[in-house]
This record gives structure tokens, C-alpha cells and sequence, in this order.
């Protein structure tokens, strides 16, 4: 079946240039490449863009009626923009902890939590008893949420089991929900994601290396490894530690690094060569322009010093003006429990003064190069012919209203390799 789009608005293809480097700088923001004008069209065929042309051009040739084999939307000028990847979330886990709000507010810091049986600690208990079904079907709700918020592809994180048994509960759901949902699902190991609790730091560290790593490899659902770099959890020491250990077994890391302070854990996202260092709030700024350099990817999480009540201070301005590539993602985990990339556009539109084209960049061409494994053209990210068909068109007649809607959702329809969802 062919699916035909019909008098679209404005697009936001975001294509200039091999689909598979990221955008940085000024090309972020150039209308003249990145965007069409209203009254094209796009063909869809077999989940591949087949053809970008006028929309007088294409229902000359195709028409613009449904038949056997042809569906047709009319977009009456709604914009349309490339479906969005997220490229951090914690997607599965169990347990609630809404209460902690009340405990930030009484001034209590995200250790402070964690030494009380809050924090991972309590996600991880409930995580370890739930059964691999429920875990399945809580991600599949979420899925749902993202991908009517206009999401299609996405990375998931282990990390609330801490243990060889429930972190390959997890990616196992995460490979179940891969092939139930339409959503792309890449996922990472996260066994370092804290310490067990009555477990000395050293002894998990190497039962990560000699336990988990080997059964996560054997397993072959985990593409990544992460580690929660940061002072108080995994040294810097011990994170090279565990990639190079996961490198052996053909995982690529990626990591958290720099949410809390500079503990100069970007500088060693990009020595040891991860596709990205994720939070980098505190990251320095030769750390950033190594890390550029280098190809390793700053994908800043807005979303988190937002609900932890912390200034929102990332510094995307400053990444644009100096040419760093960077991304932006929702980090869904027990407290940041957005799954809305349109919010994080918000965000960073609202608060942190990026353009709603460089914001649109950043989630979606950007975060899906640190997603692929090949050079082919079937990477996410932006709208071309002979690329996969993720797109979404917009409740609005301009591009900038993908972010504009803060509390509210964008997207009228999400199209997944020519599936509309």
C-alpha cells in the first residue's frame, strides 16, 4: 500500500548533507536547506519515502483519491517535521515514587533520598519482583504516550534491576516490546547504574564485568553500555573500567556524565569513544570541544533539573555559537516522568533560547546518529527520498508550533514507516 500526502504546509526535512553526521552551528538553523515550502507532497512506499515533489506534480500522477492501493491524506497545510528520537529514556521500570516531591521540597538533595530507600534503591526493589509481563505491559503503555506524542524512535536503558537476573529481565522486555509496538527500540545495559544496596562498590564492579557482562553479551538484545559516571556513584576509574570491559563484548558506550558537577566525566565519554555523554550540565568547555571533536554526542536531559527543582542553566546557546554538536532527550525515569519531546522542545525554546529549528534538530537528525551501526540511509532523524518514512504533521501551518504547546500535544498524526499510528 502507498500512502500520498497532500497539500502539506510547511516542511522541516532537516536534509543537507550525509544523513548520518549531525548538524551543528549555523546549519542547525538554516531555513533554506532544512525546510520546503507549503504545497508539497510526499509519496510513501513500503515504509521508504519514495518521492518529494509538488503536490500538483504528484496528483497529476498519482491522484488524490484512496484506492486499492493508495491511501491519501490531505494536509491542509499542516506543517509536517521528521518523527522524533529519543535518544535517553529508562523506559522500563516498576514501583512509584511521587512522594519524593514532598521530600525535595523539604530540602532534601537526590542522595539524601537515596540513603533514606528512596531513589533507584526503592525502583529497584519493586523492579526485581515485577514480572517480566507486567514490565512488558508498562512499557507498552508508554510506548503509546510517546508515540502519540510524535516519538518513533528510542532508546531504552536497563539499570533498575542490578543484578545478572533482573537487568536481563529488562532487556528482554525491551526485545519483546521491540517486536510488539512500532516503535525502534535500541537498547542499552545499565548495570552501573548504582550500587546494591549491603554491596561494597568494588565487589559490584567486578561482579558487572564477570557476572552480568558475559550473561548481557550471551543475550545479544543490549547494543550499548552505561555507566552513572558521577562523584558519590562510579568513578572515573571504574566506568573505563566496565566500557572497556563491555567494548570487548562488542557494546558501545554511551554515559552519564556531569549531571551533578564537572567530575570530568565528558572528557572520558570521549577518550574512551561513546557515541555520547548524556546530562553534561556542568561538563567544562574544553570538555565540550573534545568531545566534539572526538564525535562523542552532548545530549542535554532539560527535563531533569526541571522536575528536581534546579535552574535550568544548559548551555545550548553557547553549543551552537561554538559549533559543538549536541542533542536533546526526556531521560523518563521515576522522577522525570515525561515521555513529551515536544516539552523538552519547550524547554529549550522557552528557557533556554534555542530556535524551535535548532531545538527541532537536536531530537531528532543529531540524536538518531548516535543510533545507527551503519552508514546505510534507513537512519531516523530527517524526511528524504530513500529514507524511512517517520514523520509527523502538526496540528499548526508553521514548523514552530512542534514546541509551542507546552501542557498540550502537537502532533495531529504520527506516520511510522508510512504507518499512520
Amino acid at each position: 500500500m502507498r500512502l500520498l500526502l497532500l497539500n502539506a504546509g510547511p516542511i522541516a526535512t532537516i536534509d543537507n548533507g550525509d544523513p548520518t553526521i549531525p548538524l551543528k552551528g549555523a546549519d542547525m538553523s538554516d531555513t533554506e536547506k532544512l525546510t520546503l515550502p507549503r504545497g508539497y507532497g510526499i509519496l510513501i512506499e513500503n515504509g521508504i519515502v519514495n518521492k518529494i515533489g509538488q503536490t500538483d506534480s504528484l496528483n497529476n500522477e498519482f491522484g488524490s483519491e484512496d484506492t486499492e492501493s493508495l491511501s491519501v491524506i490531505d494536509c491542509n497545510n499542516q506543517a509536517i517535521i521528521p518523527g522524533f528520537v529519543d535518544s535517553h529514556t529508562h523506559l522500563l521500570w516498576d514501583g512509584d515514587r511521587a512522594n519524593e516531591m514532598h521530600l525535595r521540597q523539604q530540602g532534601l538533595s537526590y542522595s539524601d533520598i537515596a540513603n533514606l530507600g528512596g531513589g533507584i534503591t526503592k525502583t529497584v526493589e519493586f523492579t526485581r519482583n515485577a514480572p517480566i509481563e507486567n514490565l512488558i505491559e508498562l512499557g507498552r503503555k508508554r510506548i503509546a504516550r510517546a508515540m502519540n506524542l510524535g516519538t518513533t524512535t528510542m532508546e531504552c536503558k536497563s539499570g533498575y534491576g542490578l543484578d545478572r537476573q533482573s537487568e536481563i529481565k529488562l532487556l528482554e522486555a525491551s526485545h519483546i516490546l521491540g517486536g510488539k509496538t512500532h516503535l525502534d527500540i535500541h537498547s542499552t545495559w545499565l548495570g552501573a547504574h548504582d550500587f546494591p544496596k549491603g554491596m561494597k562498590s568494588g565487589d559490584y564492579v567486578e561482579s558487572l564485568i564477570s557476572d552480568q557482562l558475559p550473561s548481557v553479551a550471551e543475550q545479544g538484545y543490549a547494543k550499548y553500555c552505561d555507566v552513572f559516571c558521577e562523584p558519590g556513584w562510579f568513578t572515573l576509574e571504574q566506568t573505563e573500567e566496565i566500557v572497556n570491559a563491555a567494548k570487548i563484548h562488542g557494546l558501545t558506550p554511551r554515559l552519564h556524565v556531569d549531571e551533578f558537577v564537572d567530575g570530568n566525566g565528558l572528557q572520558l565519554a570521549a577518550e574512551l569513544g561513546a557515541v555520547s555523554g548524556d546530562h553534561v550540565g556542568h561538563s567544562s568547555d574544553d570538555a565540550r570541544e573534545y568531545a566534539s571533536q572526538s564525535g562523542t554526542m552532548q545530549t542535554f536531559l532539560p527535563g531533569t533539573p526541571y522536575v528536581l527543582g534546579d535552574q535550568l542553566n544548559s548551555p545550548l546557546r553557547s553549543c551552537v555559537d561554538n559549533n559543538w554538536q549536541f542533542s536533546l532527550a526526556t531521560d523518563f525515569n521515576p522522577n522525570c516522568r515525561t515521555l513529551s519531546i515536544p516539552f523538552v522542545g519547550s524547554l529549550a525554546t522557552h528557557r533556554l533560547n534555542l530556535s524551535p529549528l535548532e531545538a527541532l534538530v537536536a531530537v531528532t537528525r543529531n540524536p538518531a546518529t548516535t543510533l545507527i551501526e551503519t552508514t546505510d540511509l534507513l537512519v531516523p532523524g530527517s524526511i528524504r527520498e530513500g529514507g524511512p518514512a517517520d514523520l509527523l504533521i502538526l496540528n499548526s501551518e508553521h514548523i514552530d508550533a512542534w514546541c509551542q504547546m507546552p501542557g498540550d500535544n502537537p502532533i495531529k498524526q504520527t506516520i511510522k514507516s508510512g504507518q499512520v499510528m
